[in-house]
């Protein structure tokens, strides 16, 4: 006889294992769907003919479309790397520093979270065209300059909330204890703050790769003809029909999205592992 679930063990539950199965449902679904139709035979993708790679084949032929992912993952890469340093420097000078003007700075460092992006994507586009031009016929990568500083200028905000949110968890003690045995301040946040930080600089920087990755608003207002990412390569071909090689590309990145998150999850739960051993 099966034991009866107690008072607080929701898990057991039988409503609530059926909601949480709608809710996947709902959420993987459409992912499904887009998975299985990048293996149709037709060029129509609300209708299975049959089962074929052709249009992986196809989409590594087309060279537009593969340097428009490229494009897309290098800007995501260095906007991360950057968005990560920012983010963790202006997340600890927020908590450790006292200045005048502190809510104010706090505040906006928060705004980019919540200004729409179609605003962000004018006050870049008006930014690059009369503040800072960004110069053309730059060779590769550089010619992403523009779309990398839009980038960085709304990830690294998430990145600092992240970061604050785990600082507050830190125990002051420890990093004077450090300093007491002659450790620097750059030592001491080395050693002892940073490891600290670890899981939350690893979800930060997967936050600000996947915000950069898929973003298509602001990318939209600065990227110039010669540097289409791949959001936008997507949305130039969507406007005409919808192929099964655009299924095709998306499935591999989501197949690249969901590998980098098993290896960081893996790195992270070795970390955990190797601290508590």
């Amino acid at each position: 006889m099966s034991e009866k679930p107690g008072l607080l063990d929701y898990a057991r539950r039988w409503p609530l294992r059926l909601w949480m199965g709608l809710v996947f449902i709902f959420l993987y679904a459409p992912l499904v769907v887009l998975v299985v139709m990048s293996f149709n035979d037709s060029r129509r993708t609300t209708k299975w003919q049959g089962f074929t790679f052709d249009w992986y084949r196809k989409v590594f032929e087309d060279t537009e479309l593969v340097q428009s992912l490229i494009n897309s993952l290098t800007i995501a890469a260095l906007s991360t790397v950057i968005s990560l340093a920012l983010g963790t420097l202006a997340a600890i000078a927020l908590w450790r520093f006292r200045f005048p003007g502190k809510p104010l700075v706090d505040g906006a460092f928060s705004l980019p979270i919540v200004v729409p992006e179609i605003c962000m994507g004018v006050a870049m586009l008006i930014f690059f065209a009369r503040v800072m031009p960004w110069p053309s016929g730059l060779p590769w990568p550089l010619s992403l300059g523009a779309i990398v500083i839009a980038h960085v200028a709304f990830s690294f905000p998430f990145v600092a909330v992240v970061v604050r949110a785990r600082l507050h968890s830190f125990d002051r003690s420890q990093e004077e204890a450090a300093r007491d045995l002659g450790a620097s301040d750059w030592r001491a946040l080395w050693d002892v703050v940073i490891p600290h930080l670890r899981p939350a600089l690893l979800a930060g920087a997967l936050l600000a790769f996947t915000l950069s990755l898929d973003d298509f608003v602001i990318t939209f207002f600065t990227a110039g003809p010669d540097t289409v990412t791949f959001p936008v390569k997507v949305y130039s071909m969507v406007r005409f029909s919808v192929t099964p090689k655009v299924n095709a590309i998306s499935t591999l990145l989501l197949l690249f999205t969901v590998l980098l998150t098993f290896i960081a999850l893996r790195l992270q739960a070795r970390a955990e592992a190797e601290k508590t051993s």
